[in-house]
C-alpha cells in the first residue's frame, strides 16, 4: 500500500512500485482526464504535475513519488475550470478533437509556473506535446493569452 497526495487529497493505492503513474491515476483512482497516447513519453497526452513541474506520467513510476509530493492531474488544476490556461483555451476555442488537450494544458500550466511570459522561441522549446490535429498556432495564441491572464 502506497500513500500519495493527489489533487490535494491524501490517498492510498495498492499497485506495483514499477507501475507508471498514468495507470495508477486512470485505473486505481478512476481519473480519466489524463490520457494515454504513446507510452514512451513522446506525445505528452499523459502530462501531469508533480510539485508544480510538468511530467509525462506514462513513464514516471509509482516508486518515484511519495506522500510528500503533490501530484496534480487535469481534474485538480482548478475547481471550476478557471485556471488561466483553461480560460484562454475556452476563449480561443483552441482544441480541435481535444484528446491531447488535458496533457497540453498541464504542460502549458507547468511552463507558465517557470516562464510566466514566454516568447515564441521558448514555447517552441518547452512545449513538445504532439497535437495530431495540428492546432499548434492556436496553442501558441492560447499560451500568450494565458500568460496575460496569469
Amino acid at each position: 500500500m502506497k500513500k500519495l497526495k493527489v489533487n490535494g487529497k491524501r490517498i492510498k493505492v495498492d499497485a506495483d512500485e514499477g507501475t507508471p503513474l498514468l495507470w495508477v491515476i486512470r485505473e486505481q483512482l478512476g481519473m480519466t482526464g489524463t490520457k494515454f497516447g504513446c507510452g514512451i513519453a513522446q506525445c505528452g497526452a499523459c502530462t501531469i504535475h508533480i510539485d508544480g513541474r510538468a511530467v509525462r506520467s506514462c513513464v514516471y513510476p509509482l516508486s518515484a513519488v511519495t506522500d510528500k509530493n503533490e501530484i496534480t492531474t487535469i481534474e485538480g488544476l482548478s475547481e471550476n475550470g478557471d485556471h488561466p490556461v483553461q480560460q484562454a483555451w475556452a476563449e480561443l476555442d483552441t482544441p480541435q478533437c481535444g484528446y491531447c488537450q488535458p496533457g497540453m494544458i498541464m504542460a502549458v500550466a507547468g511552463m507558465l509556473n517557470d516562464t510566466p511570459n514566454p516568447t515564441d522561441a521558448q514555447i517552441d522549446e518547452q512545449i513538445t506535446n504532439i497535437c495530431r490535429c495540428g492546432t499548434f498556432q492556436r496553442v501558441r495564441k492560447g499560451i500568450h493569452l494565458a500568460a496575460k491572464k496569469s
